[in-house]
């Protein structure tokens, strides 16, 4: 709160503390974490990652509820092929293979 009200310019190293961001790297390794995240993000299933961009930007949106859009995307993902194929990879301890379906 007392940033917005004091408008105070703060440092990366601050915007980490305070969790305003996920991460401070040095300029040279801007893209390599980059690609670090994307990777993981990828590794995950797409239809999920779908999923969540929506919510995201239903949030925004004036004439969306975005607490119903979170729980009615959420609901959608349990019916996925996806869902059936994470959920067989962790009761069997392997790596997760998503179809995005």
């Amino acid at each position: 709160m007392e940033l917005l009200m004091t408008a105070d310019m703060i440092d990366a190293g601050e915007a980490y503390r305070l969790g305003l961001v996920n991460y401070v790297v040095p300029a040279d390794q801007l893209l390599d974490k980059c690609r670090e995240v994307l990777n993981k993000i990828i590794a995950n299933a797409p239809v999920a990652i779908a999923e969540i961009v929506h919510t995201v930007n239903a949030h925004y949106d004036k004439q969306s509820d975005g607490f119903k859009e979170e729980i009615a995307r959420f609901g959608a993902c349990f019916t996925t092929n996806d869902f059936k194929e994470g959920t067989d990879a962790f009761l069997n301890k392997r790596k997760a293979v998503f179809a995005g379906k």
